[in-house]
């Protein structure tokens, strides 16, 4: 029988073992850490009965996708809530904006002329997501299926951040941009630093960006039923330094940073793939807090009050500044902040009228420093009184983060710099990514195409790669999803 060993328990690493076993395949979980689940797990980090997401959050790409089309999530425990307002922006006294479902509510709310130019982005995008994704999913060098719409895409996703806001004239829209652009954790000013912004923002109005009911572990845990039903095995407490301690299987997944992958893999790496994986960069970290809120947050801007997701920064110019810093190596005093109010799609994270508040600012690689305070003031800027609603916190700093997942090295929870040459080839320049150049041993985490996030697609390509080579393969035919969404934890 053919076996498999998958090293490292995050949600690529489960999809890589699970498209293994689906296909009859012996597979064993390695797990460095006393639990699975790598970068969505959940805990009661502050006080009990509230459920907080120890990093990954919210998942506008995980809902349709190969993989959760391939694997029955929804009938092992998984359910998606998704919350009023996709993501907003809030503006010095009481402005803002936001993004809905609808390109069209959305748009409205931007004023004529750039609600015209929101809808000329985003609107076509859309529409078109499901074919553009069948494209995106894959690695970047590859025969594209719909070469004419990924154009389109690409016209946007190529520029820099600065250019396609220029498209927009009010502060409003131009800061609602800059808010989803600087998830890519690069200089405004940068080639193809718009394409991750690009990307998330036509998900947002195509599948919209919920969260799973429960916490992020639920994903893990749905994962996990599936595998014990194919048979899998799990260990936890087990850190791997070398492929030599597993024995003979057939194929290795490892789900680690590609530095990680050449370590483990030793001499047995040809020397030009062990060079590329150590070069392999990485981007800008974060220092994370949970917060325990009384009554949730008083955002003076009305709708990031009912925002699953907001972007704590200030106008496009700010935001830009702070970025640069960061990505030179430098603190900025106001840093951009992420936060995430989760409970607002799913109240069975809250304890009453107590909320699990998740916030990380963008910091430098390595930051050694105590962002807890930047924080909370940038989050007070916005919302006045929110420091005395807080009932208890919880600091993660860069080095924590690190030792809590070894693949967010220096506290980059992306796992890799989303530079131009990275983006279009990563972790190294090969047609098959996934490869190492060992028989057998393949990349499956984060760093490899497409990226970031809890959707699986890293280690389902992957696995996708070791079955053409046994000569069995994963079947990717699957019809695309309903996309009906369940709006405020109803």
């Amino acid at each position: 029988m053919t076996s498999a060993v998958v090293v490292g328990s995050g949600p690529n690493g489960l999809a890589a073992a699970l498209t293994l076993a689906a296909e009859g395949i012996e597979v064993t979980v390695l797990e460095a850490s006393d639990r699975l689940g790598g970068g969505a797990r959940s805990s009661e980090l502050t006080l009990p009965g509230l459920i907080h997401d120890e990093c990954a959050a919210a998942h506008p790409l995980a809902i349709d996708n190969p993989f959760s089309r391939r694997f029955d999530l929804a009938g092992h425990g998984l359910t998606w809530r998704w919350p009023l307002v996709q993501y907003a922006h809030p503006l010095d006294g009481g402005a803002g904006a936001a993004a809905w479902r609808s390109v069209d509510e959305t748009a409205a709310g931007l004023g004529r002329r750039d609600g015209r130019r929101w809808h000329s982005l985003f609107g076509a995008l859309s529409d078109r997501f499901d074919d553009l994704a069948e494209d995106f999913w894959r690695p970047l060098l590859h025969l594209p299926r719909h070469a004419i719409k990924l154009a389109r895409f690409g016209t946007y996703a190529g520029m820099p951040v600065a250019l396609v806001a220029r498209r927009f004239t009010t502060p409003d829209a131009r800061a609602l941009f800059a808010g989803v652009a600087a998830h890519a954790f690069r200089p405004f000013g940068s080639p193809m630093s718009a394409a991750i912004g690009v990307t998330l923002g036509t998900a947002a109005h195509r599948y919209g960006w919920p969260v799973a009911e429960g916490g992020s572990a639920a994903i893990i845990a749905a994962m996990i039923s599936l595998l014990e039903e194919h048979g899998a095995h799990f260990e936890t407490g087990v850190r791997v330094t070398s492929l030599d301690e597993l024995g003979t299987p057939d194929i290795v997944m490892l789900d680690v940073a590609p530095a990680a992958a050449a370590r483990i893999a030793g001499d047995r790496m040809p020397g030009p793939v062990a060079r590329a994986l150590t070069r392999y960069r990485h981007g800008p970290g974060v220092f994370k807090v949970d917060f325990a809120i009384q009554d949730g947050v008083p955002w003076q801007h009305e709708a990031s009050r009912h925002a699953g997701t907001v972007h704590v920064g200030g106008a496009y110019g700010e935001i830009a500044a702070s970025e640069r810093l960061t990505c030179m190596g430098q603190m900025p005093e106001n840093p951009f902040v992420l936060v995430c109010q989760q409970y607002l799609a799913d109240p069975t994270r809250s304890n009453g009228d107590v909320h699990p508040l998740y916030a990380y600012a963008h910091v430098p690689a390595g930051y050694p420093g105590d962002a807890t305070a930047q924080i909370i003031n940038q989050i007070e800027r916005f919302a006045p009184g929110f420091r005395d609603r807080i009932l208890a916190s919880h600091p993660r700093s860069v080095s924590a983060i690190q030792e809590h997942n070894a693949n967010y090295v220096g506290g980059d929870v992306v796992t890799g710099s989303n530079d131009m040459r990275q983006l279009v080839f990563r972790p190294r320049a090969a047609l098959d990514p996934y490869t190492t150049g060992i028989e057998g041993v393949y990349l499956c985490s984060a760093a490899t195409p497409p990226g970031a996030g809890a959707h699986g697609m890293c280690g389902y390509n992957a696995a996708s790669s070791a079955l053409r080579r046994i000569g069995q393969r994963a079947d990717a035919s699957i019809p695309p999803a309903d996309h009906r969404a369940t709006v405020g934890g109803t």
